[in-house]
């Protein structure tokens, strides 16, 4: 069973910077699609960003483009999200999604498996 922890989530001030970390155990990360996604109460689970399995190709919302970063090490089982210029609409409940067969895609329904989420909280 594929398990994915989130870490990293924090408050800050608006402008400020936050690095969350997820790491994988139980499956073959190295060949997941790897996303992000972000929810508040009352609102659907809305997607950050994704990254392919070598890296090498990444996709933002428009919201956070220019301003976060999603990297991932294949040799540590684990994806980041460096999150830049952090503004107040930034907070939400922050979680990791893996996408098993490697699929290129921003809806949740097609990711796999979760993590438990890290908050992010940005004051403004």
């Amino acid at each position: 069973q594929v398990q994915l922890v989130e870490s990293g989530g924090g408050s800050v001030q608006a402008g400020g910077s936050l690095r969350l970390s997820c790491a994988a155990s139980g499956g073959t990360f190295s060949t997941y699609t790897m996303g992000w996604f972000r929810q508040t109460p009352g609102k659907e689970r809305e997607f950050v960003a994704y990254i392919t399995w070598n890296g090498a190709s990444t996709y933002y919302t428009d919201s956070v483009k220019d301003r976060f970063t999603i990297s991932r090490d294949n040799a540590k089982n684990t994806v980041y999200l460096q999150m830049n210029i952090l503004k107040p609409e930034d907070t939400a409940l922050y979680y990791c999604a893996a996408n098993k067969v490697g699929y290129y895609t921003r809806l949740p329904r097609n990711y796999d498996y979760w993590g438990q989420g890290t908050q992010v909280t940005v004051s403004s």
